[in-house]
């Protein structure tokens, strides 16, 4: 008996032939995750049912490496992040609409862009690259593109295997936690804020929140640890 049962489709990445975009087709690819035999249906019952349960975790990530090089911040870290989690399947789960347990093949980042004029803020996704120039070129086209539509929902067509980013750069912070009463949303959620200098060092908060049913203790430090190796690496 099979654990996971693999199924695949296609959607349409762009909006439609009327706005002129030109459109592309990716394919996503999901698995269904047999619960029954899972290793771990005990816990995710546990944190799903009995004791439903989201948990956060506050680091200080060192990003000297990018500041020295001169790498723009912001699509940077997108960049990393979507890397990192596409990386491990606990940061890769999520229900369906028939509350299927399914595990994406990968994920695209989702992110804020602040409005100074309105004090607000919309969403804008990006199609991931391992290509980390692809990656930016795609960022740079989509803030040029969607960058000053205030809408909450910028850019139309957003995949379902997303994840969130929110950028508060104002201030810096040591935790941060969000209240999400919905426990049925597995995918994670980052928060960036303000870097500081310290003995010539900078360091950027970043807070991440996950679903204790799918993510354990362990699974958040081996990210913040491989995400901290990809900036050293960058």
């Amino acid at each position: 008996m099979e654990i996971y049962k693999e199924l695949r489709y296609n959607f349409d990445i762009e909006s439609e032939q009327r706005t002129g975009i030109c459109k592309r087709n990716i394919i996503m690819e999901y698995m269904i995750i047999n619960r029954d035999i899972w290793e771990r249906k005990e816990y995710f019952e546990h944190y799903f049912s009995s004791v439903p349960c989201t948990y956060s975790m506050t680091i200080k990530l060192d990003i000297t490496n990018i500041l020295q090089k001169r790498l723009k911040l912001y699509p940077t870290m997108l960049y990393l992040l979507t890397a990192t989690v596409n990386q491990y399947e606990q940061f890769r789960m999520a229900l369906n609409n028939r509350d299927e347990l399914i595990l994406y093949s990968n994920m695209e980042p989702c992110y804020t862009v602040f409005h100074k004029e309105t004090e607000t803020f919309s969403n804008i996704w990006t199609h991931y690259s391992k290509n980390y120039e692809s990656f930016c070129r795609r960022y740079e086209e989509d803030i040029e593109r969607y960058g000053s539509i205030k809408q909450f929902m910028a850019k139309p067509n957003v995949p379902e295997n997303n994840f969130t980013v929110s950028m508060i750069p104002w201030t810096t912070f040591d935790a941060f936690n969000l209240n999400v009463p919905n426990f049925k949303y597995l995918a994670p959620i980052f928060t960036i804020g303000k870097f500081v200098e310290d003995n010539g060092h900078f360091y950027l908060p970043l807070a991440v929140q996950v679903h204790h049913a799918v993510c354990d203790g362990f699974h958040i430090c081996r990210f913040i640890n491989t995400l901290q190796s990809q900036i050293n690496s960058m």
